[in-house]
């Protein structure tokens, strides 16, 4: 579910992209874009029988919300999904083309053909059955002991981490791995070990006493022994009952979203010796051997506690349970790709049990995805081709220096912060990597095997594919040119360690950007998110990384006492927000997500006004700059969301729900300028209840 909640700090770790790189064939834009509005404030969104200063999301936004309706195959839809479908058709005819013959296909481009096609094989896949799978499900019947349960959870190990999610840093593998610089030694890469081994979103769905989550427990027991069943395994619900009882432990163990976004407390170094005596129970020499880890000497435990306990839980759960536990991971995993009773059961609980999702979506767009994650940098290098002209990425990146203007002057006008922490920041700010477009060296796949009838098989040789390329890295060079996104991904990331961003081609496309509209809507939109990227290196969490990327404390106790209140007012701000009556926004958990839009909107607008070099910014549609800038803003963020899919965004999600993130306004005073919003509007702050932290 594409929701563009901007990625956090989380991917703290790994490495940034160059923006400089020129495209491998020049693109050229083509408009009108379909579904695109192309000419500024889409005037048919809004309802302007509502005051700015009562309901400015509604304002906004209002007439869109009551004609739209959320598609039966989505669990929200919003602006991001509009541009997310252009750009998986765009994708689409790119396959299309290749497959055809339309386009001649290079080595690389018959492996996107070749995978989709192997998604696609809908017909194979169901003769197949479970064929495919035998030889992982006999190796998991084998198992006779302790040492040969280490060896299987060791093998199983990968480079899968969604680094995207800073409180979401898990795998359903028992532990997660990503590779990246230390945070302690900018110089060098370590492995770094999550908590993992969940099938539901958080620990909270296994230990909640919340009746919802009562009735979800229930529903995903039935799911365990359903799939049990169709691969036509024996005593289904008895097996069923102990295999949630593991991951119940398992969630025992586990850390918060909290304590996991607090880099602070993921920063634990471990040498290999203190695997075996700070976490007996697996047999760890075996299972980093089989992990590709043999000889390696340091690492970082980011939830230590949750490693202890699930270590524990692997010397001292039934081995039979833990096999009966892999066996369901290895069905459950691959369910999508599986025989179609298998797929349906998947749909049926993880999207209309856990999301309310009606309907699930066509083959052709789920390969489509499929294809795009699976062989990202291969499908991105043709993306950019064909839809990122070199004139779009000069714009944005004259774009980003006037954001990097703005903030460097927004530092040096903090009457609060001292002079020595001033420097260190402008020295941070100053050597601050920025990618735009695409990376600028591309990921080699060429000795990444792709067969067009084997799509479980693909599937595991690129898992192998990936954790291989992050396993390489250790004892090599740091190398700051690699992206952790995709060119074609509608999204954007900072990554505070690296003190770095990445603002893929996917992001840049009408109407978050586009050059044909004025400057102000393009500040508004594609401007703010880049002034929130910027702003991440400052929040909660990146204010704590220097300039070189290292875990250090550059501020006076004074400053960061400061900071630390206007942070504390910003919790209590959004603390006071309900998206559900029963359900409000977590403030502590979004803090990090909520300081960089409040410090990137205001970023963005000073940037705005950076680029009119003292002129006055024209009326357009009846609106003022400042006007058209705040509603590009707010329309950037319209979606409408079901309720179940809410609920778990509330609870785990380090994101403030949409139509809240438009109220990050509040806290700028040229909004109130701007629409005259007066004392006792329902939106209106007091001047010192309005939060400026940069």
């Amino acid at each position: 579910m594409l929701n563009l909640r901007l990625p956090s700090l989380a991917v703290l770790l790994v490495l940034a992209g160059n923006a400089f790189a020129p495209a491998a064939t020049p693109a050229v834009r083509t408009h009108p874009v379909k579904g695109a509005n192309l000419t500024g404030i889409d005037l048919s969104a809004m309802d302007r029988t509502l005051a700015p200063g009562d309901d400015f999301y509604g304002f906004a936004n209002g007439a869109w919300a009551q004609r739209t309706v959320i598609p039966a195959d989505r669990g929200s839809y919003g602006l991001g999904t509009e541009v997310n479908e252009r750009t998986n058709q765009r994708i689409a005819d790119l396959i299309k083309n290749v497959a055809t013959g339309k386009t001649k296909p290079s080595v690389e481009a018959t492996k996107i053909r070749d995978f989709y096609s192997s998604f696609m094989d809908e017909a194979g896949i169901e003769t197949r059955g479970l064929k495919v799978l035998q030889p992982a499900l006999e190796r998991i019947v084998r198992i006779s002991n302790r040492k040969e349960l280490s060896q299987i959870l060791g093998d199983s190990l990968r480079a899968d981490v969604d680094v995207l999610n800073a409180t979401n840093l898990t795998t359903r593998n028992l532990l997660g791995l990503w590779v990246a610089q230390d945070l302690n030694d900018p110089s060098r890469y370590v492995p770094f070990l999550v908590q993992g081994g969940l099938s539901l979103p958080d620990r909270d769905f296994y230990l909640s006493p919340a009746p919802s989550m009562e009735t979800i427990r229930a529903k995903y027991l039935t799911h365990i022994a359903t799939v049990l069943k169709l691969a036509k395994i024996s005593d289904p619900e008895g097996k069923a009952a102990r295999i949630f009882q593991l991951e119940r432990r398992m969630a025992e163990a586990h850390s918060s979203r909290s304590e996991t976004g607090d880099v602070k407390k993921g920063n634990n170094p471990w040498t290999r010796a203190d695997f075996d005596t700070k976490a007996p129970g697996l047999d760890w020499e075996t299972y980093f051997t089989a992990a590709g880890l043999k000889g390696q000497k340091n690492f970082v435990v980011w939830q230590p506690n949750a490693l202890i306990g699930l270590s524990a839980l692997a010397g001292s759960e039934s081995v039979d349970t833990w096999k009966d536990y892999l066996t369901f991971m290895a069905l459950d995993k691959h369910a999508s790709v599986l025989p179609r009773a298998f797929a349906e059961e998947s749909f049926a609980f993880y999207g209309q049990a856990m999301q309310g999702v009606p309907q699930q979506r066509a083959r052709a767009k789920r390969g489509i995805d499929a294809t795009s994650d699976a062989l990202g940098e291969i499908v991105g290098k043709l993306y950019v081709q064909h839809h990122f002209p070199a004139a779009d990425k000069a714009r944005v990146q004259a774009m980003v220096t006037n954001i990097l203007k703005a903030f460097e002057r927004r530092i040096e006008g903090l009457e609060w912060m001292a002079a020595t922490t001033k420097a260190k920041a402008k020295a941070k700010l100053a050597v601050m990597k920025v990618g735009v477009g695409y990376p600028d060296k591309w990921v080699d796949y060429s000795k990444l095997a792709i067969d067009a009838k084997d799509i479980i098989g693909n599937l595991e040789r690129i898992e192998r594919f990936e954790t291989a390329r992050n396993l390489r890295k250790l004892g090599s060079p740091i190398d700051r040119s690699e992206w952790v996104m995709t060119p074609q991904v509608v999204n954007a990331v900072n990554l505070p360690a690296l003190n770095a961003m990445n603002f893929p081609a996917g992001m840049l496309q009408p109407p978050y950007f586009d050059p044909q509209q004025p400057e102000a809507m393009n500040y508004g939109a594609i401007g703010a998110i880049i002034g929130h990227e910027v702003s991440h290196s400052f929040d909660d969490q990146g204010a704590l990384f220097d300039s070189t990327g290292k875990l250090n404390n550059w501020w006076t106790p004074e400053d960061m006492a400061h900071f630390q209140a206007s942070a504390a007012k910003l919790v209590t701000q959004y603390n006071g927000y309900h998206p559900l009556p029963d359900v409000p926004v977590n403030g502590q958990l979004t803090l990090g997500e909520n300081i960089a839009d409040v410090a990137g909107l205001a970023v963005s607008l000073d940037a705005f006004h950076l680029s009119l070099k003292k002129g006055a910014a024209p009326k357009v549609q009846g609106f003022s700059g400042d006007q058209q800038f705040f509603l590009s803003y707010a329309q950037s963020w319209r979606e409408k969301t079901r309720e179940l899919v809410l609920r778990q965004q509330l609870l785990t999600d380090g994101h403030t729900p949409a139509e809240y993130r438009t109220y990050t306004v509040r806290n700028l005073d040229a909004w109130y300028e701007a629409f005259s919003v007066k004392p006792g509007q329902k939106l209106h702050l007091e001047p010192k209840d309005r939060v400026r932290i940069w």
